[in-house]
């Protein structure tokens, strides 16, 4: 029986695959948005949103997305028929919220490139 579990497990972690940023390219996410085959969503905090967000984006803080009273309310607006792009700063929160969000069968797909990154390549800066 030992040897089994231990077999199992073994299998189990050498296919457990941990979310990555995504391989689509920027264009390809501004397309995807666009033609609204997409939803970008800002996993920053409210403060980091204040500051300054795209246009196209949403607000889904890291935070509420973790904490489970909040979880079910935070996605009872978001698709589940559309691509996901979550981002952050610096590319390390959406990792997170992408691993919440796909445990809950969501199509997420983190972006590597943070906010600032988003902006200088041609994203929208809301008004």
């Amino acid at each position: 029986m030992g040897i089994v579990l231990a077999g199992w497990l073994g299998w189990m972690a050498g296919n457990a695959v941990a979310l990555d940023h995504t391989t689509d390219s920027l264009e390809t996410v501004k397309k995807n948005v666009a033609g609204k085959s997409a939803l970008l969503l800002d996993v920053r905090e409210q403060e980091e949103w204040d500051a300054g967000h795209l246009q196209a984006a949403r607000l889904s803080p890291l935070s509420g997305l973790k904490d489970n009273a909040k979880l079910e309310e935070m996605l009872k607006d978001l698709p589940k028929d559309k691509v996901i792009y979550a981002h952050c700063r610096s590319g390390k929160r959406c990792l997170a919220a992408g691993e919440i969000l796909k445990a809950k069968g969501y199509d997420v797909r983190p972006l590597k490139a943070g906010y600032d990154d988003l902006v200088k390549a041609g994203f929208e800066k809301a008004k």
